[in-house]
């Protein structure tokens, strides 16, 4: 996992994980994944980006996961 591609700048999206400097954040290419596009659907629609961004942009949320306990209900 590459997590280079993710940068935090306090200039750019407000300090939020981004892509590369782009402005693209980590939670918008999240989103997409949990409504079901895939990586090429996202890359189609941001040419700037390239599948290891995708792949990093997992990788980085499951570093975050373990940072904290979530709570978690269950029906």
């Amino acid at each position: 996992m590459n997590l280079e591609r993710i940068t935090v700048d306090p200039a750019i999206m407000s300090g939020k994980p981004c892509i590369r400097g782009l402005r693209v954040t980590v939670a918008n290419v999240l989103r997409q994944l949990a409504n079901h596009r895939t990586p090429e659907q996202i890359v189609a629609a941001y040419p700037y980006l390239e599948a290891a961004d995708i792949d990093a942009c997992l990788g980085y949320a499951a570093l975050r996961v373990d940072d904290e306990e979530l709570a978690v209900s269950v029906p």
